[in-house]
């Protein structure tokens, strides 16, 4: 083990968008909830089981000053994100609904608008919500329905299962670390871009997937180990980022849109080639393993990032119960 790769790993364990993530553990145990309660806490969208699939339910909601410093871009970004947690499902949108509390409309009205182009340019209706014109700042949270024939959840990798990566490249960051591939994309792309997620699940070729969230690569693929119970090896010379952008801020880098897959391995050529025929890049980065232990490699240098057996991250293995 190198001092390069390990020093990446450590880089990596203390970066506020990985250790974000951390909060989540406080709040299933203050709430009783395990990965394997109803609707499936720890995936990007709870699943409940219907007589016709699964209907989805996903939510997100934003940091105050982030909405404040751009809320045209937050009020997009409330419709991206959530569709993006549904389409990690194999799911399809079907409707978005706000919550915005603003001092008044004059402005709460740049925010409004970046949910409404937002669901425009994604043809998902806005059909409601909450609001409140007498809160002290304006702040933002959205939610999202769907409905899924064969969903693809967080708790099922296996051992041997190829990892792979889909992410749009064609972007720039706007903000923080959120690289927004989305905002100059033609309408029409960004719609057949999300349908080609639920399109493979349908023919059975994704067996576990997360959206890759906050915490970037390195966080999303944590968390899919341990939602699965598996372990995992990501190979950074595999991981191609943007542009230039250095190896350490693309592995804690939100894309707007970004996918992690196990499949099986006999399954992996097919969906690359999917991704790749409209323009995502999309590779092999690793493998699912035994145990729990998530560890980069390059070359024949290796060095752990987590063991989420010995340090939970989010506490909601299927296996265990949480713990706050």
């Amino acid at each position: 083990m190198t001092d390069a790769v390990a020093d990446l790993a450590e880089a990596l364990r203390r970066h506020p968008a990985i250790r974000s993530k951390l909060s989540i553990a406080q709040v299933a145990g203050m709430l009783g909830l395990t990965g394997d309660g109803p609707g499936r806490p720890g995936d990007d969208a709870a699943m409940i089981e219907t007589s016709e699939g699964f209907d989805l339910f996903a939510g997100e909601g934003f940091i105050p000053g982030f909405v404040q410093a751009d809320p045209w871009f937050a009020g997009w970004c409330g419709v991206m994100v959530n569709l993006s947690d549904i389409a990690a499902m194999g799911g399809r949108a079907t409707a978005l609904i706000d919550q915005v509390w603003a001092p008044n409309a004059e402005s709460a009205a740049p925010l409004m608008k970046g949910l409404r182009d937002a669901a425009a340019a994604y043809g998902v209706p806005l059909v409601g919500g909450h609001t409140n014109f007498a809160a002290s700042e304006l702040n933002l949270a959205v939610s999202v329905l769907g409905k899924a024939k064969k969903p693809v959840t967080s708790f099922d990798a296996r051992p041997g299962d190829v990892l792979l990566a889909a992410i749009d490249h064609r972007g720039r960051y706007v903000n923080f670390d959120n690289f927004c591939a989305a905002l100059e994309a033609p309408h029409d792309r960004l719609r057949g871009d999300l349908a080609l997620m639920p399109e493979l699940a349908d023919r059975s070729l994704l067996r576990a997937g997360k959206d890759i969230s906050q915490g970037g690569i390195a966080g999303t693929a944590l968390m899919l180990c341990e939602c699965s119970g598996v372990g995992a090896v990501l190979e950074l010379d595999r991981i191609q980022s943007p542009g230039g952008v250095p190896l350490q801020r693309w592995l804690h880098s939100f894309p707007s849109f970004g996918f992690l897959l196990a499949v099986a391995p006999d399954n992996a050529a097919e969906v690359c080639l999917a991704f790749r025929q409209r323009g995502i890049w999309a590779d092999p980065i690793g493998t699912i393993t035994e145990g729990s232990a998530l560890t980069l490699q390059r070359g024949s240098e290796t060095a752990l990032f987590w063991d989420h057996n010995r340090s939970p991250y989010l506490s909601l293995s299927a296996r265990e119960p949480a713990h706050a």
